[in-house]
């Protein structure tokens, strides 16, 4: 995450006053009913996990009601968020990926929640609660881990004869096999709208997208280390041994129910999110580790992962903090989010997982929670992200959707999206050094 230095926060800050002072004061929910009846917050929040949770805090918590609303994932929810916010109907509380809440704090759509977080820090790993602090000031609870891992469909695998790859090598070979014993399916998908898991691929290899030394930010979206990630992903699109197309489309999704699709290196979380997709393919599914670029070398970085934050617009932030804090550190909600395959970010969450069944998606692997504790162990813990995340996924997209489109190399798409990254920071008045 982005390092807490003082210039920073300083800098995150100033922007964040600015914004917030002009779309604060009334949210879209958190009324009080004139009857003395319960607080009401709404929440937007994505993923399978979710709804179960607020219905057990909804049975347990008659004085303060939570409605639901599912506004999208990651970057869609923190697009809509930003623009609810400056329209003053920002939701309660919300769920925010790691990566873009520092552009949640500049513009103004997370507020500072330190008063009502006593105590919280010693719930968490030192790693996962600094992706939710800054400075000392906390924004978040966090409530899923999301470090990548490798969710294969064994069934096929087995039928194909494939090995789990331990190495990318390994895994460009076994894209080979797989193709070529059947050339209807592919061993995975290149999504031109994955920025998370091409940026944790190059955050694999040793690339840093974002860095700052002081209040001087340095911008490398095609240093080495990903230039050489995006040739190696070039060289399987090239040679069509990887679906080059979006994820979670009905299209996508019909293709990982037939067993046409039969890997997703993605976060731990995966296995909610293709449980959702494909339920009637439950019990084919396994996790491993996710490839090494590196033989020997098993740190891996967070692919999403995410914190509840409170809203600059809720009108009842105590209660929304109660609220945040429950879905984050409470046995119950922990068990709901086990249950459905995510990984929690809490200590007692981790722990709980190691005696509970395996997500629905793998009822069969016996051992998935202790590869999982084993592959957060090698997490790497301390990633910078830029305050204007959501502005480089869309440049992405569009820089890499082109390119695989047209043909064109995909390092060339890393170069383009630098440019409008920088170019957007220059504007909103941070510093920018040159590489």
């Amino acid at each position: 995450m982005m390092r807490r230095t003082a210039p920073v926060i300083t800098a995150l800050s100033a922007v964040a006053l600015t914004l917030a002072a002009c779309s604060s004061g009334s949210g879209s929910g958190g009324a009080e009913p004139d009857d003395g009846g319960p607080i009401t917050l709404d929440y937007w929040a994505w993923g399978t996990a979710q709804q179960p949770m607020v219905d057990a805090w909804n049975a347990a918590h008659p004085d303060i009601q939570v409605k639901r609303t599912d506004a999208g994932g990651g970057t869609d929810s923190s697009a809509k968020l930003v623009t609810a916010t400056r329209a003053e109907n920002a939701p309660d509380v919300a769920l925010v990926e790691y990566n873009t809440l520092p552009a949640m704090i500049v513009a103004g759509v997370a507020q500072d929640i330190t008063e009502y977080s006593n105590g919280l820090e010693s719930e968490f790993a030192p790693g996962v609660w600094s992706q939710a602090t800054f400075d000392d000031a906390t924004y978040g609870v966090p409530q899923d881990a999301g470090p990548q891992a490798l969710t294969y469909n064994k069934a096929r695998f087995d039928e194909l004869g494939i090995d789990v790859p331990k190495t990318w090598d390994e895994f460009a070979e076994a894209a080979e096999k797989v193709h070529e014993a059947d050339p209807d399916t592919y061993l995975t998908t290149f999504p031109p709208d994955g920025f998370g898991g091409v940026a944790a691929f190059a955050q694999q290899a040793g690339g840093q997208w974002w860095s700052v030394d002081g209040d001087a930010w340095t911008v490398d979206f095609d240093d080495d280390a990903s230039v050489a990630v995006a040739d190696y992903w070039q060289d399987l699109v090239d040679r069509d041994l990887v679906s080059a197309e979006p994820l979670l489309t009905p299209e996508w999704n019909a293709k990982v129910n037939d067993g046409e699709i039969l890997s997703w290196p993605a976060g731990l979380w995966a296995a909610g999110v293709l449980y959702g997709v494909a339920e009637q393919s439950a019990g084919d599914w396994a996790m491993a580790p996710l490839p090494q670029w590196e033989e020997g070398d098993s740190a891996v970085a967070f692919e999403g992962g995410s914190a509840l934050v409170v809203t600059t617009s809720a009108e009842h932030p105590e209660a929304a903090a109660e609220f945040a804090r429950w879905m984050g550190t409470a046995e119950e909600a922990h068990a709901i989010q086990i249950e459905q395959g995510q990984y929690p970010a809490s200590l007692a969450g981790q722990e709980l997982t190691l005696e509970s069944e395996p997500p629905l998606l793998m009822p069969k692997q016996k051992d998935y929670w202790e590869t999982a504790a084993e592959i957060a162990r090698t997490t790497i813990p301390e990633i910078s992200w830029g305050p204007n995340v959501n502005v480089a996924s869309s440049a992405y997209q569009d820089a890499m959707s082109k390119a695989v489109a047209d043909g064109t190399p995909l390092r060339d798409a890393l170069t383009a999206v630098e440019a409008e990254v920088v170019d957007d920071m220059k504007t909103t008045g941070f510093e920018v050094t040159q590489k």
